[in-house]
């Protein structure tokens, strides 16, 4: 598994897309509108492959105002949950932010993704709250850089 930048705009990003819809997304009978995906471009886009080039996950850096990084829609193709994948993503996310120098990465956690992060070390910020119709709480991890 590799994981590597994708660009906006690019045929990886659309495969990437097309990926959180499904995983994310369409079970919740939610769609993605144009404007949303417009304000991507300013997003760092980091996608897992394999030795094919098979998209397995994806995810989304934003920087935020405070020069913390926000992760968000990150998805794995349901046949590579728990294979690792996710590990990797947040691993080379924080590899990114320790590159530069950016000392947090904070995430809004679908309740069913809590353990998942609590087990690479973020820890739980306040109380859980709705988000598209179900229940996440936020998570942060400060990173030694």
């Amino acid at each position: 598994m590799t994981v590597i930048p994708i660009e906006f705009a690019t045929p990886e990003y659309d495969e990437a897309v097309k990926l959180r819809y499904n995983v994310l997304r369409e079970p919740l009978g939610l769609d993605f509108m144009p404007e949303f995906l417009a304000v991507e471009y300013k997003d760092t886009h980091l996608a897992c492959y394999d030795e094919r080039y098979t998209l397995l996950g994806c995810l989304i850096l934003s920087t935020t105002t405070s020069g913390y990084f926000k992760m968000r829609q990150v998805a794995v193709a349901d046949e590579w949950q728990g294979r690792g994948v996710g590990r990797k993503l947040v691993e080379a996310s924080e590899t990114l932010a320790r590159s530069l120098h950016i000392p947090k990465i904070e995430l809004n956690a679908r309740a069913t993704a809590i353990p998942f992060y609590s087990k690479l070390y973020y820890t739980k910020v306040g109380e859980p709250f709705m988000e598209v119709g179900i229940s996440h709480l936020k998570m942060e991890k400060l990173l030694s850089i």
